[in-house]
């Protein structure tokens, strides 16, 4: 991380929302958007997997869609490229990764630097990656929540903007800590959205301010 200093636009803004399946968190931004919640509107939705449900939802909502195959890419480099170029095409001004199963290369990252949301079901820094309600349960610890985040070039690492803490029961189960948390992603993805397009959102470093 360096040390320069990052404000967000303040601005009616557009979306990319990039997901691989469902897209229950694509959804929570919609109707956040659809409400007036969110200054934004969602332009377009693009998945790596022809058969993603959340496309299906998209379709459903009126709004563009896009599936582009992987396979028909000699790297990940040049698939990561040719979404870019379909954003950039589209003047997309937030994309916001929404259950996306593809690690985002560093020419995705630096076409889009400081502009791409995630949402990780865990505390950040704490469990990154995959399967992480399970390992916050085979580690006892008491909770567990969510993060939304910046994606940097080091992965589920960028700047945090907004977390929710969970508590982890004795009893719990992936399933159930899960269905928990997902509450909570719903909650605050779209308010770290509101953030962003209200101009209240400086990055300093790794360290995100929320200003007034």
């Amino acid at each position: 991380m360096t040390d320069e200093i990052y404000r967000s636009p303040r601005k009616r803004g557009r979306i990319a929302v990039l997901l691989s399946g469902r897209g229950s968190n694509f959804r929570a931004i919609l109707a956040a958007a659809r409400e007036g919640r969110v200054d934004a509107g969602i332009v377009l939705v693009l998945s790596n997997k022809a058969d993603a449900p959340g496309l299906a939802s998209a379709r459903e909502a009126g709004l563009e869609t896009l599936f582009l195959d992987p396979k028909l890419f000699a790297s990940k480099e040049d698939y990561d490229a040719a979404i870019v170029r379909e954003l950039d095409t589209r003047q997309v001004d937030l994309v916001c990764l929404a259950g996306y199963m593809k690690i985002l290369t560093p020419v995705f990252c630096r076409a889009f630097k400081n502009r791409i949301l995630n949402i990780h079901p865990a505390l950040l820094p704490a469990f990154p990656g995959l399967h992480v309600q399970q390992r916050a349960i085979e580690w006892g610890v008491r909770y567990s929540g969510c993060s939304v985040h910046f994606v940097a070039e080091e992965v589920d690492m960028g700047p945090i903007v907004l977390q929710a803490a969970v508590p982890v029961l004795q009893d719990d189960t992936e399933e159930s800590l899960s269905a928990r948390i997902l509450v909570e992603e719903h909650r605050i993805y779209p308010e770290a959205v509101r953030l962003y397009f209200e101009g209240r959102i400086e990055i300093q470093g790794r360290r995100v301010f929320i200003l007034g």
